[in-house]
């Protein structure tokens, strides 16, 4: 006898139809690994898996989801404008589970400490996973929140008293705020090998730069800061995209030129799936900095986290 839903009995919730929706975190960690690294075999080697299971994890995520994700050439496997997507709502995820893997075992621990932390996206994404890893060491029991957008979100999320630290990219240290230098970084204009710029036998002029539109970030990120001030001002967007994964992406599907941080496209000019073009007579060298609220100098765990990022 087929046994009817009674009051006290319910199907599947909406949370049991998310579970089903949505990829589990091992093969969001695939596709991650497969937008750094370029090739789906480097992808399971780095997660120590077999390519044939790596490939089984893809084609089954793919139809999960019902979109292409990964384009697969002899000469490597490179995200699809979909996947490209995807694969930054996967960081903020597995992002999210390592924040809780850390909660979780400060929860186990019996301790209370905590510490929440801001950080402008090329900082979350190329540097700030080394330096909690290496507070873990130093500190087993804190528990991180880390919240990811622009400069600007880092500042506001600092005086609105939302986190103890906070990265930013900009020139300056937002107003309110103190801060120190903790890294140095490079803009490097990049484009896809089969754009123009990258058959050039000199380097481009600054006005030449200015005056193309361009893959940025959007308004209120330290990158698009820097370098308008370093070209005294910008022509339109040719696209304006939330993240750096996004913005990295565009531009090695060919969709324009871009200016990104140095840290941020290694893997891609290692392998030329973008091709890195000179600059004749521009400074793009910019500070990374660690900043709190004025009066606020960092305590506990902060001050932990800082007096790891600093430079020797």
């Amino acid at each position: 006898m087929v046994r009817g839903t009674g009051p006290g009995e319910s199907g599947p919730g909406p949370v049991d139809r998310l579970a089903h929706r949505v990829p589990d975190l091992g093969a969001l960690q695939l596709l991650i690994a497969i937008a750094k690294l370029g090739s789906l075999g480097r992808a399971a080697r780095e997660l120590g898996i077999t390519q044939p299971a790596a490939s089984s994890r893809v084609r089954a995520m793919e139809r999960q989801l019902g979109v292409a994700l990964v384009d697969r050439s002899p000469r490597g496997s490179r995200l699809t404008d979909a996947g490209a997507l995807v694969t930054d709502w996967a960081r903020r995820i597995v992002e999210a589970a390592e924040a809780f893997d850390v909660g979780a075992q400060a929860l186990r621990d019996g301790r209370d400490k905590r510490l929440r932390v801001a950080a402008s996206m090329t900082i979350a994404e190329y540097l700030l996973p080394g330096w909690l890893i290496a507070l873990r060491h130093e500190r087993p029991g804190t528990a991180v929140q880390l919240l990811a957008g622009n400069s600007q979100f880092v500042a506001d999320r600092l005086l609105a008293d939302e986190v103890d630290l906070g990265f930013v990219e900009g020139l300056t240290i937002p107003s309110g705020l103190d801060g120190v230098v903790v890294a140095r970084d490079r803009l490097v204009v990049v484009a896809a090998p089969s754009h123009r710029w990258a058959r050039r036998r000199g380097p481009l002029e600054p006005s030449e730069l200015a005056r193309t539109p361009l893959i940025l970030r959007e308004q209120g990120s330290g990158t698009r800061q820097v370098l308008d001030a370093a070209l005294g001002g910008l022509a339109e967007p040719l696209l304006e995209l939330a993240s750096t994964t996004a913005v990295k992406a565009a531009a090695v599907s060919g969709a324009g030129p871009s200016v990104l941080s140095e840290l941020a496209v290694g893997e891609e000019l290692a392998s030329r799936r973008l091709v890195r073009i000179p600059v004749e007579g521009v400074a793009l060298d910019r500070a990374l900095r660690a900043v709190w609220r004025v009066g606020h100098r960092p305590a506990g765990p902060a001050r932990d986290l800082l007096s790891l990022t600093r430079l020797g």
